[in-house]
């Protein structure tokens, strides 16, 4: 059994989404609803589906194929505004799709410029209603260390508990061991948290460690505690709680080289 909450929402699991959705290419909307739907197609996150009406059918272009899938058989599009063509972005489901699936879209979140929730852009993918996220300050000591080589140690860090993942240990800069570390060109991002503004590589006797430290110099609005904080994960070093050892978590985090820019970071 992990150490924290796990990610409870099955698959293919649908919901409504009570609020505006918009999704704009090139400065153009190409779709502004207030009936979206939540989608998992998998366990961590949903995506939006938007009804085929609320979509601006200008920007559109029917590709003229279909094929099948888990929720249902989809026909392909791709969108062209202006100049800005992005081919096989978007998938109508139709009548033999899920319950509640039958006339709406599935955008590629990436393909499009900008999402906005109500009036607040969202990067990644959406927010799941069902993971909750909380930055707390604690006095539990915490330090961190591999191979031997202290990275980071304190009795005030700020502490993210967020389902789905382990608590993640935010330190002061003060409190972090630079020696060790070298700044990485690595950016992410997370729909919780925002962008993050740095990223560190470890680099002990003379072997890289890529990516195993990040900060959020501005962070949403919730997480602000975090901003300008450093964290590790930890999967990839040794965390110490009250002198304690905790066992290196298994995440989608743990076999990865390096950060990506096109996936959450921790």
């Amino acid at each position: 059994m992990s150490d924290f909450p796990a990610l409870i929402v099955e698959t293919n699991h649908i919901e409504p989404a009570p609020r505006r959705v918009r999704g704009l290419v090139n400065n153009a909307v190409i779709f502004d609803t207030t009936r979206a739907v939540y989608v998992w197609e998998w366990p961590a996150y949903p995506q939006y589906y938007i009804p085929l009406a609320d979509t601006d059918g200008r920007y559109l272009v029917d590709e003229n194929r279909t094929h099948g899938s888990r929720r249902g058989t989809v026909h392909s599009f791709g969108l062209r505004v202006g100049d800005v063509e992005r081919p096989g972005v978007a998938r109508l489901f139709g009548e033999d799709a899920l319950t509640g699936l039958d006339g709406m879209v599935r955008f590629d979140f990436g393909a499009l410029d900008k999402w906005f929730e109500e009036d607040e852009e969202i990067f990644v993918h959406p927010r799941s209603p069902y993971s909750h996220i909380d930055a707390v300050r604690s006095s539990r000591l915490v330090h961190v260390e591999l191979d031997g080589a202290v990275l980071a140690e304190s009795s005030s860090t700020v502490m993210v508990f967020e389902t789905g993942l382990p608590t993640r240990y935010y330190f002061d800069q003060t409190a972090v061991n630079f020696a060790f570390l070298k700044p990485s060109k690595t950016e992410t991002a997370c729909p919780y948290k925002g962008r993050t503004t740095g990223y560190w590589t470890a680099v002990i006797d003379g072997t890289e460690y890529p990516d195993v430290a990040w900060t959020y110099g501005f962070p949403t609005r919730n997480l602000e505690p975090i901003a300008g904080l450093v964290a590790f994960y930890n999967e990839k070093v040794d965390t110490f709680v009250d002198g304690v050892p905790l066992e290196r978590p298994v995440t989608v985090f743990s076999d990865r080289r390096s950060a990506s820019s096109d996936l959450d970071s921790a």
